[in-house]
């Protein structure tokens, strides 16, 4: 599998019923305005997701290979078991009157040390030759996740079956620690 569907998957499995994508929801629900709110989701995550797959690569050339490998493997374990948990929007109150740097700001701030982020940064270390395209293919995995639910909303919602979506990504990092586990070993 490339890089870029690696990246992709693995973001948008990541954030299905994460609180991001509950932010997604409020922000649609507060200001209408699907464009602009997508558009501030596209800048936020890409920012956001460059920082964390640059730390990646700055990781990867600092430590050892097996040294980032471990990290790798425990990283990779830890958001499988992550990943069953629910995740629950803490703050409804979306602030500004600007619709685009509210969402913006509030999508930028949710993002630090969540789960895509940090998948992300383990991408970045793991791939580190392609910085671009997990940067590229992680962003496009939020989209993938967060413009369905700004544009229908509560629809979507009431049927997606949020706890296969959260095996199935709990699989695939379970999946990446295996693969790294294996290349360690190897």
């Amino acid at each position: 599998m490339s890089v870029l569907a690696i990246s992709i998957s693995t973001v948008t499995l990541a954030e299905i019923g994460d609180k991001t994508q509950l932010l997604s929801l409020a922000l649609a629900t507060r200001f209408r305005k699907p464009a602009v709110i997508v558009s501030a989701i596209l800048l936020a995550t890409l920012v956001n997701h460059a920082i964390a797959a640059w730390l990646g690569v700055v990781a990867a050339d600092i430590l050892t290979d097996t040294v980032l490998h471990i990290i790798l493997i425990i990283s990779f374990s830890v958001m499988a078991v992550w990943m069953m948990i629910p995740d629950k929007l803490e703050d409804e109150g979306i602030q500004g009157k600007s619709a685009f740097w509210a969402s913006f700001c509030a999508f930028f701030v949710a993002e630090i040390g969540d789960k895509t982020q940090l998948a992300t940064t383990a991408l970045g270390a793991q791939f580190n030759e392609a910085l671009w395209v997990v940067v590229i293919g992680s962003t496009i995995g939020m989209l993938l996740a967060n413009v369905p639910v700004v544009l229908a909303g509560d629809k979507i919602q009431r049927h997606v079956p949020l706890a296969a979506v959260r095996a199935l990504a709990a699989a695939m990092f379970a999946a990446l620690a295996v693969l790294d586990t294996w290349y360690l070993l190897s």
